[in-house]
Protein backbone atom coordinates (compact mmCIF):
# COMPACT_ATOMS: atom_id res chain seq x y z
CA UNK A 1 0.00 0.00 0.00
CA UNK A 2 0.86 3.68 -0.54
CA UNK A 3 2.69 5.58 2.09
CA UNK A 4 0.37 8.72 3.07
CA UNK A 5 2.02 9.54 6.47
CA UNK A 6 -1.70 10.26 7.50
CA UNK A 7 -2.06 8.43 11.66
CA UNK A 8 -4.28 8.92 14.68
CA UNK A 9 -3.37 8.11 17.72
CA UNK A 10 -5.35 4.89 18.15
CA UNK A 11 -5.20 4.09 14.74
CA UNK A 12 -2.53 1.79 12.90
CA UNK A 13 0.65 2.35 11.89
CA UNK A 14 2.21 3.62 8.28
CA UNK A 15 5.18 2.19 6.94
CA UNK A 16 7.29 3.98 4.12
CA UNK A 17 9.30 1.29 2.70
CA UNK A 18 12.25 2.27 0.64
CA UNK A 19 15.07 -0.10 -0.29
CA UNK A 20 17.04 0.03 2.24
CA UNK A 21 15.39 1.20 5.20
CA UNK A 22 12.08 1.30 6.75
CA UNK A 23 10.06 3.70 8.11
CA UNK A 24 7.19 3.04 10.45
CA UNK A 25 5.09 5.95 12.08
CA UNK A 26 2.53 5.95 14.58
CA UNK A 27 0.59 8.45 17.02
CA UNK A 28 1.17 8.40 20.45
CA UNK A 29 -0.58 10.32 23.60
CA UNK A 30 -2.77 13.65 24.48
CA UNK A 31 -0.70 15.40 22.05
CA UNK A 32 -0.79 12.78 19.11
CA UNK A 33 2.84 12.55 19.18
CA UNK A 34 4.58 11.12 16.22
CA UNK A 35 7.12 8.47 16.78
CA UNK A 36 9.52 6.74 14.11
CA UNK A 37 11.08 3.43 13.78
CA UNK A 38 13.64 2.68 11.49
CA UNK A 39 14.57 -0.62 10.54
CA UNK A 40 17.85 -1.14 8.16
CA UNK A 41 16.67 -3.91 5.59
CA UNK A 42 20.61 -5.12 5.78
CA UNK A 43 20.58 -6.27 9.33
CA UNK A 44 17.54 -5.73 10.60
CA UNK A 45 18.76 -3.13 13.10
CA UNK A 46 16.08 -0.78 14.69
CA UNK A 47 16.29 2.69 15.83
CA UNK A 48 13.27 4.76 17.41
CA UNK A 49 12.90 8.19 17.16
CA UNK A 50 11.05 10.35 19.67
CA UNK A 51 9.94 7.88 22.83
CA UNK A 52 6.90 9.97 22.96
CA UNK A 53 3.79 7.91 24.92
CA UNK A 54 2.60 4.69 25.42
CA UNK A 55 5.21 2.48 25.99
CA UNK A 56 2.78 -0.39 25.50
CA UNK A 57 2.05 0.77 21.93
CA UNK A 58 5.83 1.44 21.22
CA UNK A 59 7.09 -1.83 22.22
CA UNK A 60 4.73 -3.57 20.24
CA UNK A 61 5.40 -1.83 17.15
CA UNK A 62 9.33 -2.29 18.27
CA UNK A 63 8.84 -6.61 18.64
CA UNK A 64 10.65 -8.67 19.33
CA UNK A 65 14.01 -7.65 17.80
CA UNK A 66 14.43 -4.90 20.31
CA UNK A 67 15.96 -1.54 19.28
CA UNK A 68 19.59 -1.00 19.07
CA UNK A 69 19.11 3.08 19.67
CA UNK A 70 16.32 5.81 20.53
CA UNK A 71 17.22 9.34 19.45
CA UNK A 72 15.33 11.89 21.33
CA UNK A 73 14.79 14.77 18.96
CA UNK A 74 14.26 17.45 22.22
CA UNK A 75 13.55 17.68 25.62
CA UNK A 76 10.19 18.60 25.83
CA UNK A 77 8.20 16.27 27.66
CA UNK A 78 5.43 15.23 25.62
CA UNK A 79 8.82 13.60 23.04
CA UNK A 80 10.59 11.31 26.48
CA UNK A 81 7.19 10.21 28.20
CA UNK A 82 7.69 6.46 27.66
CA UNK A 83 11.52 6.92 27.02
CA UNK A 84 12.80 5.48 30.48
CA UNK A 85 10.21 2.45 30.13
CA UNK A 86 11.21 1.40 26.39
CA UNK A 87 14.92 1.78 27.43
CA UNK A 88 14.34 -0.43 30.38
CA UNK A 89 12.73 -3.15 28.83
CA UNK A 90 15.11 -3.09 25.26
CA UNK A 91 18.33 -1.60 26.70
CA UNK A 92 18.84 0.78 23.77
CA UNK A 93 21.43 3.28 23.56
CA UNK A 94 20.26 6.77 23.82
CA UNK A 95 20.92 9.70 22.03
CA UNK A 96 19.81 13.13 22.02
CA UNK A 97 20.66 17.03 21.52
CA UNK A 98 23.92 18.03 23.29
CA UNK A 99 21.98 21.25 25.00
CA UNK A 100 18.71 19.27 25.56
CA UNK A 101 20.18 16.52 27.48
CA UNK A 102 20.23 17.99 30.57
CA UNK A 103 16.59 18.50 29.96
CA UNK A 104 15.66 14.43 29.71
CA UNK A 105 15.35 12.75 32.85
CA UNK A 106 16.89 9.56 30.73
CA UNK A 107 20.67 9.56 30.99
CA UNK A 108 21.57 10.31 27.49
CA UNK A 109 24.72 7.93 26.69
CA UNK A 110 25.68 9.61 23.75
CA UNK A 111 24.64 13.63 22.80
CA UNK A 112 24.47 14.80 19.69
CA UNK A 113 26.67 17.40 17.93
CA UNK A 114 25.78 19.49 14.82
CA UNK A 115 26.67 17.01 11.47
CA UNK A 116 27.02 14.12 13.68
CA UNK A 117 26.72 10.81 12.24
CA UNK A 118 23.69 8.12 13.97
CA UNK A 119 23.71 4.88 12.61
CA UNK A 120 20.68 2.31 12.58
CA UNK A 121 22.86 -0.77 10.81
CA UNK A 122 24.38 0.16 7.76
CA UNK A 123 22.21 3.10 7.39
CA UNK A 124 23.32 6.85 8.59
CA UNK A 125 21.73 9.58 9.44
CA UNK A 126 22.94 13.10 9.97
CA UNK A 127 22.11 15.02 12.37
CA UNK A 128 21.50 19.01 12.34
CA UNK A 129 21.39 21.18 15.38
CA UNK A 130 18.49 23.76 14.54
CA UNK A 131 18.27 26.15 17.69
CA UNK A 132 14.72 28.16 18.57
CA UNK A 133 11.95 25.59 19.60
CA UNK A 134 14.82 24.50 22.35
CA UNK A 135 18.30 25.37 22.59
CA UNK A 136 19.43 21.48 21.70
CA UNK A 137 16.73 20.34 19.12
CA UNK A 138 18.01 17.64 16.13
CA UNK A 139 16.52 16.75 13.03
CA UNK A 140 17.97 13.52 11.58
CA UNK A 141 18.69 13.65 8.11
CA UNK A 142 18.73 10.64 5.51
CA UNK A 143 20.44 10.96 2.16
CA UNK A 144 18.94 8.23 0.56
CA UNK A 145 21.13 6.78 -2.11
CA UNK A 146 18.46 5.10 -4.66
CA UNK A 147 16.15 8.55 -4.42
CA UNK A 148 15.36 11.43 -2.55
CA UNK A 149 16.13 12.90 1.22
CA UNK A 150 13.69 12.00 3.93
CA UNK A 151 14.13 14.54 7.68
CA UNK A 152 12.95 13.77 10.35
CA UNK A 153 12.41 17.42 11.84
CA UNK A 154 11.12 16.73 15.51
CA UNK A 155 8.95 20.10 16.56
CA UNK A 156 11.17 22.23 14.23
CA UNK A 157 9.71 21.97 11.05
CA UNK A 158 5.52 21.05 10.28
CA UNK A 159 3.39 21.54 7.38
CA UNK A 160 2.68 25.50 7.71
CA UNK A 161 5.98 26.37 9.45
CA UNK A 162 8.61 26.49 11.79
CA UNK A 163 8.16 24.68 15.01
CA UNK A 164 6.68 27.38 18.51
CA UNK A 165 9.24 29.80 19.56
CA UNK A 166 7.07 31.27 21.80
CA UNK A 167 6.24 34.75 21.23
CA UNK A 168 10.24 35.17 21.14
CA UNK A 169 11.70 37.21 17.97
CA UNK A 170 15.19 35.72 19.14
CA UNK A 171 14.26 32.40 19.14
CA UNK A 172 12.00 32.60 16.17
CA UNK A 173 15.40 34.38 14.36
CA UNK A 174 17.28 31.56 14.95
CA UNK A 175 14.89 28.77 14.34
CA UNK A 176 14.01 29.86 10.64
CA UNK A 177 17.94 30.72 10.16
CA UNK A 178 18.91 27.30 10.92
CA UNK A 179 15.94 25.80 9.07
CA UNK A 180 17.07 27.42 6.17
CA UNK A 181 20.39 27.15 6.19
CA UNK A 182 20.34 23.38 7.26
CA UNK A 183 17.47 21.81 5.65
CA UNK A 184 16.23 24.35 2.61
CA UNK A 185 19.09 25.51 1.40
CA UNK A 186 20.80 22.68 1.04
CA UNK A 187 17.97 19.73 0.02
CA UNK A 188 16.07 18.96 -3.02
CA UNK A 189 12.27 20.02 -3.15
CA UNK A 190 11.14 16.73 -3.31
CA UNK A 191 12.74 15.77 0.54
CA UNK A 192 10.48 13.77 2.87
CA UNK A 193 9.48 15.37 5.73
CA UNK A 194 8.10 14.00 9.11
CA UNK A 195 7.54 16.07 11.77
CA UNK A 196 6.80 15.37 15.70
CA UNK A 197 3.33 15.72 15.37
CA UNK A 198 0.72 15.83 12.37
CA UNK A 199 1.19 14.54 8.83
CA UNK A 200 4.31 14.68 6.57
CA UNK A 201 5.23 17.27 4.08
CA UNK A 202 7.65 17.88 1.35
CA UNK A 203 10.35 20.88 1.43
CA UNK A 204 9.07 21.65 -2.36
CA UNK A 205 5.62 22.23 -0.12
CA UNK A 206 7.14 24.52 2.25
CA UNK A 207 9.42 26.37 0.22
CA UNK A 208 7.14 29.18 -1.65
CA UNK A 209 5.64 29.88 1.69
CA UNK A 210 8.96 30.96 3.79
CA UNK A 211 8.48 34.55 2.81
CA UNK A 212 5.31 34.55 4.34
CA UNK A 213 6.94 32.72 7.81
CA UNK A 214 9.54 35.35 7.77
CA UNK A 215 6.90 38.45 7.67
CA UNK A 216 4.28 37.00 10.26
CA UNK A 217 7.39 36.11 12.56
CA UNK A 218 6.52 32.94 13.78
Amino acid sequence: MTYSGEVRVGGPADVHELKDLMITKIAVGPMDNNAYLLRCRATDEQLLIDAANDAHTLLGMIGDDGIASVVTTHRHGDHWQALAEVVAATRARTYAGRDDAEGIPVPTDVPVDDGDTIRVGRVELTARHLVGHTPGSIALVYDDPHGHPHVFTGDCLFPGGVGNTFKDPKAFASLIHDVETKIFDVLPDETWVYPGHGDDTTLGAERPQLPQWHARGW
